[in-house]
Protein backbone atom coordinates (compact mmCIF):
# COMPACT_ATOMS: atom_id res chain seq x y z
CA UNK A 1 0.00 0.00 0.00
CA UNK A 2 1.13 3.54 -0.80
CA UNK A 3 0.11 6.44 1.45
CA UNK A 4 -0.10 9.85 -0.22
CA UNK A 5 -0.04 12.88 2.08
CA UNK A 6 -1.28 16.23 0.80
CA UNK A 7 -3.67 14.22 -1.35
CA UNK A 8 -5.96 17.16 -2.20
CA UNK A 9 -3.13 19.41 -3.43
CA UNK A 10 -1.86 20.27 -6.88
CA UNK A 11 0.56 17.32 -6.84
CA UNK A 12 -1.16 14.93 -4.45
CA UNK A 13 -4.47 14.81 -6.29
CA UNK A 14 -3.06 13.74 -9.68
CA UNK A 15 -0.60 11.43 -7.92
CA UNK A 16 -3.47 9.54 -6.28
CA UNK A 17 -5.18 9.24 -9.67
CA UNK A 18 -1.99 8.01 -11.35
CA UNK A 19 -1.33 5.37 -8.70
CA UNK A 20 -4.94 4.19 -8.74
CA UNK A 21 -4.93 3.98 -12.55
CA UNK A 22 -1.83 1.79 -12.35
CA UNK A 23 -3.73 -0.64 -10.13
CA UNK A 24 -1.95 0.13 -6.90
CA UNK A 25 -3.48 0.08 -3.45
CA UNK A 26 -3.55 3.68 -2.29
CA UNK A 27 -4.58 5.54 0.84
CA UNK A 28 -5.02 9.28 0.33
CA UNK A 29 -4.74 11.58 3.33
CA UNK A 30 -5.03 15.28 4.14
CA UNK A 31 -6.62 17.36 6.87
CA UNK A 32 -9.98 17.83 5.16
CA UNK A 33 -10.17 15.01 2.63
CA UNK A 34 -13.62 13.71 1.64
CA UNK A 35 -14.85 10.82 -0.55
CA UNK A 36 -15.36 13.29 -3.41
CA UNK A 37 -11.61 13.99 -3.45
CA UNK A 38 -10.51 10.47 -4.45
CA UNK A 39 -11.24 8.08 -7.33
CA UNK A 40 -13.48 5.07 -6.71
CA UNK A 41 -11.73 2.33 -4.80
CA UNK A 42 -9.17 4.62 -3.15
CA UNK A 43 -9.20 4.74 0.65
CA UNK A 44 -9.14 8.13 2.28
CA UNK A 45 -8.23 9.08 5.85
CA UNK A 46 -8.03 12.46 7.54
CA UNK A 47 -4.72 13.30 9.18
CA UNK A 48 -2.61 16.36 9.85
CA UNK A 49 1.10 16.38 9.00
CA UNK A 50 1.74 18.70 11.92
CA UNK A 51 0.41 15.96 14.23
CA UNK A 52 2.42 12.79 13.64
CA UNK A 53 0.12 10.87 15.97
CA UNK A 54 -2.83 11.46 13.65
CA UNK A 55 -0.86 9.96 10.77
CA UNK A 56 0.28 6.86 12.64
CA UNK A 57 -2.88 4.74 12.09
CA UNK A 58 -2.98 5.74 8.41
CA UNK A 59 0.50 4.26 7.92
CA UNK A 60 -0.17 0.81 9.39
CA UNK A 61 0.57 -1.77 6.72
CA UNK A 62 1.94 0.74 4.20
CA UNK A 63 4.97 -0.08 2.06
CA UNK A 64 5.66 3.40 0.68
CA UNK A 65 4.98 7.01 1.60
CA UNK A 66 4.73 10.17 -0.46
CA UNK A 67 5.63 12.90 2.01
CA UNK A 68 4.42 16.35 1.06
CA UNK A 69 6.69 18.87 2.72
CA UNK A 70 3.88 20.78 4.41
CA UNK A 71 3.72 23.91 2.25
CA UNK A 72 3.01 26.94 4.41
CA UNK A 73 2.92 24.67 7.49
CA UNK A 74 6.38 23.17 6.86
CA UNK A 75 7.82 25.08 9.83
CA UNK A 76 5.38 23.24 12.12
CA UNK A 77 6.39 19.73 11.03
CA UNK A 78 8.33 17.31 13.20
CA UNK A 79 9.96 15.27 10.43
CA UNK A 80 11.60 12.80 12.79
CA UNK A 81 8.25 12.01 14.40
CA UNK A 82 6.58 11.65 10.99
CA UNK A 83 9.28 9.33 9.72
CA UNK A 84 9.26 7.38 12.96
CA UNK A 85 5.52 6.82 12.54
CA UNK A 86 6.14 5.69 8.97
CA UNK A 87 8.83 3.22 9.95
CA UNK A 88 6.67 1.86 12.78
CA UNK A 89 3.85 1.31 10.28
CA UNK A 90 6.09 -0.78 8.02
CA UNK A 91 7.02 1.82 5.40
CA UNK A 92 10.20 0.90 3.53
CA UNK A 93 10.24 3.60 0.84
CA UNK A 94 9.68 7.35 1.23
CA UNK A 95 9.50 9.97 -1.53
CA UNK A 96 9.81 13.56 -0.31
CA UNK A 97 8.45 16.56 -2.20
CA UNK A 98 11.08 19.18 -1.38
CA UNK A 99 12.17 22.35 -3.21
CA UNK A 100 14.78 23.41 -5.73
CA UNK A 101 15.61 26.19 -3.28
CA UNK A 102 17.50 23.75 -1.05
CA UNK A 103 20.27 23.89 -3.64
CA UNK A 104 19.75 27.33 -5.20
CA UNK A 105 18.82 29.39 -2.12
CA UNK A 106 20.54 27.58 0.78
CA UNK A 107 20.63 30.77 2.88
CA UNK A 108 16.86 31.27 2.66
CA UNK A 109 15.01 30.27 5.84
CA UNK A 110 11.88 29.26 3.92
CA UNK A 111 13.28 27.81 0.69
CA UNK A 112 16.65 26.54 1.89
CA UNK A 113 17.39 25.78 5.53
CA UNK A 114 13.89 24.60 6.49
CA UNK A 115 13.56 22.21 3.57
CA UNK A 116 17.14 21.04 4.04
CA UNK A 117 16.30 20.01 7.60
CA UNK A 118 13.39 17.90 6.35
CA UNK A 119 15.57 16.36 3.64
CA UNK A 120 18.24 15.53 6.22
CA UNK A 121 15.67 13.77 8.40
CA UNK A 122 14.57 11.69 5.40
CA UNK A 123 18.17 10.74 4.61
CA UNK A 124 18.75 9.65 8.20
CA UNK A 125 15.49 7.72 8.47
CA UNK A 126 16.94 4.33 7.55
CA UNK A 127 14.29 3.90 4.85
CA UNK A 128 14.89 3.84 1.11
CA UNK A 129 14.47 7.47 0.04
CA UNK A 130 14.15 9.66 -3.04
CA UNK A 131 13.89 13.45 -3.01
CA UNK A 132 12.02 15.52 -5.60
CA UNK A 133 13.07 19.16 -5.93
CA UNK A 134 10.71 21.03 -8.27
CA UNK A 135 11.22 24.61 -9.34
CA UNK A 136 8.29 27.00 -9.68
CA UNK A 137 4.90 25.40 -10.33
CA UNK A 138 2.86 26.28 -13.42
CA UNK A 139 -0.15 26.22 -11.09
CA UNK A 140 1.19 29.24 -9.19
CA UNK A 141 -0.53 31.26 -11.90
CA UNK A 142 -3.90 30.22 -10.48
CA UNK A 143 -3.31 33.41 -8.46
CA UNK A 144 -4.17 35.32 -11.64
CA UNK A 145 -7.48 33.53 -12.22
CA UNK A 146 -9.88 36.09 -10.77
CA UNK A 147 -8.28 39.02 -12.65
CA UNK A 148 -8.29 37.03 -15.88
CA UNK A 149 -11.94 36.05 -15.41
CA UNK A 150 -13.14 39.55 -14.59
CA UNK A 151 -10.75 41.82 -16.50
CA UNK A 152 -8.82 39.58 -18.92
CA UNK A 153 -5.67 41.00 -17.29
CA UNK A 154 -2.56 39.54 -15.66
CA UNK A 155 -0.59 41.79 -13.30
CA UNK A 156 2.84 40.59 -12.24
CA UNK A 157 6.42 41.79 -11.76
CA UNK A 158 9.45 40.98 -13.92
CA UNK A 159 7.41 40.43 -17.06
CA UNK A 160 10.32 39.38 -19.25
CA UNK A 161 12.27 37.16 -16.86
CA UNK A 162 11.82 33.50 -17.76
CA UNK A 163 11.87 30.43 -15.55
CA UNK A 164 11.27 26.78 -16.56
CA UNK A 165 8.12 26.28 -14.46
CA UNK A 166 7.00 22.69 -14.04
CA UNK A 167 3.54 21.21 -14.52
CA UNK A 168 2.37 19.62 -11.23
CA UNK A 169 1.08 16.69 -13.28
CA UNK A 170 4.67 15.94 -14.29
CA UNK A 171 5.73 16.04 -10.64
CA UNK A 172 2.91 13.62 -9.82
CA UNK A 173 3.87 11.22 -12.60
CA UNK A 174 7.52 11.26 -11.55
CA UNK A 175 6.45 10.58 -7.96
CA UNK A 176 4.22 7.70 -9.09
CA UNK A 177 7.09 6.12 -11.00
CA UNK A 178 9.52 6.51 -8.11
CA UNK A 179 7.03 5.08 -5.61
CA UNK A 180 6.28 2.04 -7.77
CA UNK A 181 9.63 1.26 -9.42
CA UNK A 182 13.01 0.17 -8.13
CA UNK A 183 16.21 1.96 -9.07
CA UNK A 184 15.51 5.41 -7.61
CA UNK A 185 16.85 4.96 -4.08
CA UNK A 186 19.20 7.69 -2.94
CA UNK A 187 18.42 9.93 -5.93
CA UNK A 188 17.63 13.65 -5.86
CA UNK A 189 15.60 14.69 -8.91
CA UNK A 190 15.29 18.34 -9.90
CA UNK A 191 12.03 18.86 -11.78
CA UNK A 192 11.45 21.68 -14.26
CA UNK A 193 9.52 22.38 -17.40
CA UNK A 194 11.07 22.09 -20.88
CA UNK A 195 11.98 25.77 -21.38
CA UNK A 196 11.98 29.10 -19.56
CA UNK A 197 8.71 31.02 -19.88
CA UNK A 198 8.14 34.64 -18.83
CA UNK A 199 5.05 36.03 -17.08
CA UNK A 200 4.23 37.93 -20.27
CA UNK A 201 4.37 34.67 -22.25
CA UNK A 202 2.26 32.91 -19.62
CA UNK A 203 -0.44 35.59 -19.95
CA UNK A 204 -0.39 35.12 -23.72
CA UNK A 205 -0.67 31.33 -23.31
CA UNK A 206 -3.71 31.75 -21.07
CA UNK A 207 -5.26 34.06 -23.67
CA UNK A 208 -4.62 31.50 -26.42
CA UNK A 209 -6.23 28.80 -24.28
CA UNK A 210 -9.30 31.02 -23.78
CA UNK A 211 -9.44 32.20 -27.37
CA UNK A 212 -9.36 35.81 -26.16
CA UNK A 213 -6.49 38.24 -25.57
CA UNK A 214 -5.25 38.63 -22.02
CA UNK A 215 -3.50 41.91 -21.29
CA UNK A 216 -0.25 41.90 -19.31
CA UNK A 217 0.44 44.73 -16.84
CA UNK A 218 3.88 44.80 -15.23
CA UNK A 219 4.09 45.60 -11.52
CA UNK A 220 7.06 47.18 -9.81
CA UNK A 221 8.75 44.98 -7.20
CA UNK A 222 7.33 47.29 -4.52
CA UNK A 223 3.78 46.83 -5.81
CA UNK A 224 4.28 43.07 -5.94
CA UNK A 225 5.66 43.03 -2.39
CA UNK A 226 2.67 44.98 -1.06
CA UNK A 227 0.26 42.56 -2.70
CA UNK A 228 2.12 39.46 -1.48
CA UNK A 229 2.07 40.74 2.12
CA UNK A 230 -1.65 39.98 2.18
CA UNK A 231 -1.03 36.22 2.09
CA UNK A 232 2.70 35.50 2.45
CA UNK A 233 5.26 35.95 5.26
CA UNK A 234 7.82 38.68 4.56
CA UNK A 235 10.92 36.43 4.47
CA UNK A 236 9.20 34.21 1.90
CA UNK A 237 8.31 37.27 -0.17
CA UNK A 238 11.91 38.48 -0.34
CA UNK A 239 13.19 35.12 -1.54
CA UNK A 240 10.33 34.75 -4.00
CA UNK A 241 10.96 38.17 -5.51
CA UNK A 242 14.65 37.40 -5.78
CA UNK A 243 13.92 34.18 -7.66
CA UNK A 244 11.41 35.86 -9.96
CA UNK A 245 13.51 38.95 -10.66
CA UNK A 246 17.10 37.73 -10.52
CA UNK A 247 17.12 33.95 -10.87
CA UNK A 248 20.45 32.18 -10.59
CA UNK A 249 21.80 30.16 -13.55
CA UNK A 250 20.70 27.01 -11.69
CA UNK A 251 17.13 28.35 -11.41
CA UNK A 252 17.08 29.14 -15.13
CA UNK A 253 18.44 25.71 -16.06
CA UNK A 254 16.20 23.12 -17.70
CA UNK A 255 16.71 19.86 -15.83
CA UNK A 256 16.76 16.51 -17.69
CA UNK A 257 15.26 14.63 -14.73
CA UNK A 258 11.59 14.53 -15.79
CA UNK A 259 12.62 12.97 -19.08
CA UNK A 260 15.13 10.71 -17.33
CA UNK A 261 12.42 9.21 -15.12
CA UNK A 262 9.42 9.26 -17.50
CA UNK A 263 11.12 8.76 -20.85
CA UNK A 264 9.47 11.83 -22.35
CA UNK A 265 9.91 15.58 -22.30
CA UNK A 266 8.12 17.58 -19.59
CA UNK A 267 4.86 19.30 -20.48
CA UNK A 268 4.94 22.95 -21.58
CA UNK A 269 3.23 25.84 -19.82
CA UNK A 270 1.02 26.19 -22.91
CA UNK A 271 -0.21 22.62 -22.42
CA UNK A 272 -0.89 23.35 -18.75
CA UNK A 273 -2.89 26.48 -19.65
CA UNK A 274 -5.00 24.60 -22.18
CA UNK A 275 -5.74 21.82 -19.70
CA UNK A 276 -6.74 24.34 -17.02
CA UNK A 277 -8.47 26.94 -19.19
CA UNK A 278 -11.77 26.49 -17.32
CA UNK A 279 -10.19 28.03 -14.20
CA UNK A 280 -9.67 31.30 -16.08
CA UNK A 281 -13.01 31.52 -17.96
Amino acid sequence: MIVVTGATGNVGRPLVRALAAAGGKVTATSRGITPADVPPGVAHRRADLTDAGSLRPVLDGADALFLQSGGAAAHALDPRALLGAAEAGGVRRVVLLSSQGVATRPESASHGTLMRSIEDAVRRSGMEWTILRPGGFASNTYAWAEAVRTERTVTAPFGDVGLPVVDPLDIAEVAAAVLREDGHAGQVYELTGPAPVTPRQQAAAIGDALGEPVRFVEQTPEQARARMLRFMPEPVIETTLAILGAPTPAERRVSPDVERVLGRAPRTYTAWARRNAAVFR
